[in-house]
């Protein structure tokens, strides 16, 4: 009998509750039907109220790269099992139906290209994989698209959604903050920009390590940022939190984002912050 149960949905039973199916689909935030040709169109955002529809990481290259600039690199990486991990059904069960669900063999896709002629390294992570939770194949990767900008002298860029690490592997898990910290450092110290996008939900783990280690950090409109969920804290503190609180305009106006970026403008804003940051190509990097 497994130790570990929930009487609500598991996060992965939500995951592509924003990927609409069919011709029609409601927006929840005003309401409207749209057509789904025509969100795809304005690249899923609702064209009424602006509302960013969660998108996979495919997606991103494509509205992102220049067309056919982007290459993937370590694709094959999959997760283990080192702590033979159960509770309501086997880890290795889990992984292998989150393959077979999102096309994906983890929750975080790394690669290289060009957008509007400027070459980067870019790791985005998918939500689709069990929640884009933060294992240690995301660390891995993660880690290996920073040590391709440096080796290419190129910036780095890392679009985030995630619910926080994942509890399957454990420390393990939690061993990767530090882990992608750490290689951020050496980015830095090899005078290379580092670009964040936080997308909805950017939490857990992947808040309290790389998503807000940005030289610049760039944020969805209205995505939910943070560590722990708003009911958590306010039955910590025993407070109401303010309104649109883990919210990105919210963090904007407390100096947690530099920017708001709308989708459609997202590959003109990276290209212009790319070039206007240096890159320093004499800069000795330590093992």
């Amino acid at each position: 009998m497994a130790w570990w149960s929930r009487t609500k949905k598991n996060i992965e039973d939500q995951q592509g509750r924003d990927m609409p199916d069919g011709l029609w689909t409601k927006c929840t935030e005003c309401d409207a039907m749209l057509y789904k040709r025509e969100l795809e169109l304005n690249l899923y955002t609702c064209p009424n109220c602006n509302r960013h529809f969660r998108i996979g990481s495919g997606q991103y290259v494509a509205i992102i790269f220049d067309e056919g600039s982007f290459v993937e690199h370590d694709a094959d990486i999959i997760s283990t099992d080192p702590l033979d991990f159960v509770d309501e059904k086997a880890y290795t069960q889990r992984v292998a139906e989150a393959r077979r669900k999102s096309g994906l063999n983890d929750a975080m896709r790394i690669g290289t290209g060009s957008i509007m002629g400027n070459r980067a390294s870019i790791a985005i992570m998918d939500f689709s994989f069990i929640g884009g939770s933060m294992g240690s194949v995301v660390g891995e990767k993660f880690c290996r698209a920073v040590d391709r900008a440096i080796d290419e002298r190129i910036p780095f860029i890392c679009i985030t959604a995630s619910g926080g690490a994942r509890m399957m592997e454990a420390a393990l898990s939690l061993m990767q903050l530090a882990k992608t910290s750490a290689r951020l450092a050496r980015l830095a110290q090899a005078g290379l920009p580092y670009i964040a996008l936080l997308t909805d939900p950017t939490t857990g783990g992947v808040t309290a390590s790389f998503a807000m280690l940005g030289d610049v950090i760039l944020a969805e409109p209205k995505a939910l940022i943070g560590f722990a969920g708003p009911r958590v804290i306010e039955q910590t503190i025993k407070k109401k939190l303010p309104e649109g609180f883990q919210r990105s305009e919210f963090l904007l106006e407390h100096g947690f984002v530099d920017h708001i970026v709308h989708r459609k403008d997202l590959r003109q804003t990276l290209a212009r912050i790319i070039s206007l940051l240096p890159v320093r190509r004499d800069v000795p990097v330590e093992a």
